[in-house]
C-alpha cells in the first residue's frame, strides 16, 4: 500500500471512529432533546389556539434507540369544536439518524456536522386510510429535518400530490405543497417558505349546482421572531397567481389574478402594532376584467400585558359562557348568568384602563375598488383614550373614550355603472342597451338619494361623505356642529323627525 492510500485509509478510519462515538453520544441524549422539543411545541400550540374552540397536543409514544439511528413514534391529538364531533388523532413515525455525520447527508455531500437528521412520516390508520390511497399508498405527509448542536433546525416538509374521488360528486386534484423551514434554538426565530403549483376541486353545491374551484401558484413565506411575551411577531406573506371558480349549468367563471395578503406585527416595549394588506390584481367574469381591489387595516399602540390578561378572562369566563348560552338556546332554555367575582371585575376594569391609556388606534387605511371607469374608496381612523372614569354614564363614557374619528367615503358613479353592468350579465341579461340604461339610472338614483338627504355631496362624478370628530366637535361634509347637533341632524335626515337646536 502506498503512502497516499495509507493516509486516506487512516482518515476514513478516524472519521468513522469519531462518527460512531458521536452517534452513540447522540443516542444517549436523544430522548431528552425530543421531550424538550415536544414540550416547546405543545406550548406553542396552546398559544396559537388560545381563544379557539379546540386544543391540540403531541406526545412521544415510544423511542427505540440504536447506536447509529433511532425510531420514534408520536401521537398528535386535536379535540374541541374546531376538530369536529370526535377527537382527531394522527400518528407519526420518525426515523432519526444520529450525528455528527448522518449517512443521508454524506450521500448528498453535506459535510457539516449535525446532532441528528429526522425523517418523519404520517402513519397509516383508519382515519388516514383514504389519504394514503389518494397519495398512491405513500405517506401523504413527510418531512426531513436536521437538528444542529446549537438546537437550531432546518428542513423540508411536504404534502404529496393527490388525485382522488372524494365521493360520488366530488373530485380532488392537488399538485402537492413543499415548505422549507428553519428555526433557531428554542424556535426563537422561524423562517418558512412554501409553494403549491395547483389545486382543483370539482363538486356540487347544496342546491346541486356544479362547482369547480381552481387555484394556481400559491406562495407562502414567514419571517417571525418570538416576542418578550411568547407570541411570534414579524412578517407573513401569501400570494396566489390565479384562482378560477366555475359554477352553474352555463359554466359561468369568476376569476381572480395576483392576490396578495401581507401582514406585519411589531413589538415596542409593552406595546404591539400590526398591519395587514390585501390586494387583488384583477377580478374577472367570463374572462372579462371587472376591476381590482385593495384593503389595508392596522392596529397601533396595543398594550400587550393588558390584552393578554383580558384574553385570559375571555378564555376562562366568556368563552365557556358563550358555549353554555348557545347550548341553552338550542335546547330552548334561558341563558345562564355570567358571573364574575369582584376580583375579576376589578381586574377587567384595570386592564381596560391600562389598554386605553396606551392610546390604541384602529384604522381601515384603505378599502378601494377600481374598474375601467372609476374608483371607489373608504378610509376610517379611530383613536381611543382613557376616560376620567369607567363608571361614567354611557353617553359621557363614549365621548371620553373616543379621542378621534375620521371617516372618508368616495363612491364613483362610473364604477357603480361598471359593477351593475356585470351584475346584469351574471343574471343572464343580454340586451346591451337595456343593461347600460338600467345601470346608469340606478347609479343616478343612488347619487340623488345620497345628496338629497344631505348625507353626501357630489364632487364631479363622485358621491362623497366626510366625517371628522375630535374634542366633542364634528365636521360633517364641511359643516361644523356639536355631537348633539350631529346626532339630531342624522336622525332628522333618516326620518327621525328631530330638528337641530
Amino acid at each position: 500500500m502506498n503512502k497516499s492510500a495509507s493516509v486516506l485509509l487512516g482518515i476514513v478510519v478516524v472519521v468513522g471512529a469519531i462518527s460512531a462515538g458521536g452517534a452513540w453520544y447522540t443516542g444517549t441524549k436523544l430522548e431528552g432533546v425530543l421531550q424538550t422539543a415536544i414540550a416547546d411545541s405543545n406550548k406553542q400550540m396552546q398559544t396559537a389556539l388560545a381563544g379557539s374552540n379546540g386544543t391540540a397536543s403531541i406526545e412521544l409514544v415510544s423511542l427505540d434507540r440504536g447506536t447509529f439511528s433511532s425510531t420514534a413514534h408520536y401521537r398528535l391529538k386535536g379535540e374541541g369544536e374546531m376538530f369536529g364531533d370526535e377527537p382527531v388523532e394522527l400518528l407519526f413515525v420518525d426515523n432519526i439518524e444520529h450525528g455528527p455525520l448522518p449517512f443521508s447527508r454524506l450521500m448528498t455531500l453535506k459535510w457539516l456536522p449535525v446532532m441528528a437528521t429526522s425523517h418523519t412520516e404520517l402513519e397509516r390508520t383508519p382515519l388516514t386510510e383514504k389519504w394514503f390511497v389518494a397519495a398512491k399508498d405513500k405517506s401523504p405527509l413527510k418531512g426531513v429535518v436536521n437538528l444542529g448542536y446549537d438546537q437550531s433546525t432546518h428542513g423540508t416538509f411536504e404534502l404529496l400530490p393527490l388525485d382522488t374521488k372524494l365521493d360520488e360528486q366530488s373530485q380532488l386534484s392537488f399538485s402537492g405543497l413543499k415548505i422549507d423551514l428553519a428555526s433557531s434554538a428554542q424556535a426563537e426565530k422561524i423562517k418558512a417558505d412554501g409553494y403549491m403549483d395547483s389545486f382543483k376541486l370539482t363538486t356540487v353545491a347544496e342546491d346541486q349546482t356544479p362547482v369547480q374551484v381552481e387555484l394556481n401558484g400559491l406562495t407562502l413565506a414567514s419571517n417571525l421572531s418570538k416576542s418578550t411575551y411568547g407570541y411570534y411577531m414579524g412578517d407573513n406573506v401569501l400570494m396566489l397567481s390565479n384562482s378560477k371558480t366555475t359554477f352553474g349549468e352555463q359554466k359561468s367563471v369568476l376569476g381572480l389574478k395576483n392576490f396578495e395578503m401581507k401582514n406585519n406585527s411589531t413589538e415596542n416595549g409593552t406595546s404591539a402594532s400590526g398591519r395587514a394588506d390585501y390586494k387583488v390584481g384583477e377580478l374577472s367574469f367570463n374572462d372579462k376584467a371587472i376591476g381590482s381591489a385593495q384593503m389595508a387595516v392596522s392596529l397601533k399602540n396595543l398594550d400587550i400585558p393588558a390584552t393578554m390578561s383580558l384574553m385570559q378572562v375571555y378564555q376562562t369566563k366568556l368563552q365557556p359562557y358563550e358555549q353554555a348560552a348557545a347550548e341553552a338556546a338550542a335546547a330552548g332554555e334561558p341563558a345562564p348568568e355570567l358571573v364574575l367575582s369582584e376580583a375579576e371585575e376589578a381586574q377587567v376594569k384595570a386592564d381596560l384602563e391600562k389598554l386605553l391609556a396606551g392610546g390604541p388606534q384602529v384604522a381601515l387605511e384603505n378599502l378601494s375598488f377600481t374598474t375601467a371607469n372609476g374608483e371607489s374608496r373608504a378610509t376610517l381612523v379611530i383613536d381611543l383614550t382613557k376616560p376620567q372614569s369607567m363608571d361614567l354614564p354611557p353617553d359621557q363614557l363614549g365621548r371620553q373614550l373616543l379621542a378621534l374619528l375620521d371617516f372618508n367615503l368616495k363612491v364613483s358613479k362610473p364604477m357603480l355603472v361598471d359593477l351593475l353592468t356585470v351584475q346584469a350579465k351574471m343574471e343572464g341579461q343580454t340586451d346591451a342597451k337595456l343593461i347600460a340604461d338600467q345601470a346608469t339610472a340606478t347609479s343616478d338614483m343612488f347619487s340623488a338619494m345620497a345628496v338629497g338627504t344631505e348625507l353626501a355631496t357630489l364632487e364631479g362624478n363622485d358621491v362623497v361623505t366626510k366625517l371628522h370628530y375630535a374634542n366633542n366637535q364634528v365636521d360633517f361634509n364641511g359643516q361644523k356642529m356639536t355631537v348633539e347637533q350631529f346626532t339630531a341632524f342624522v336622525m332628522n335626515k333618516l326620518g327621525g323627525g328631530v330638528t337641530i337646536q
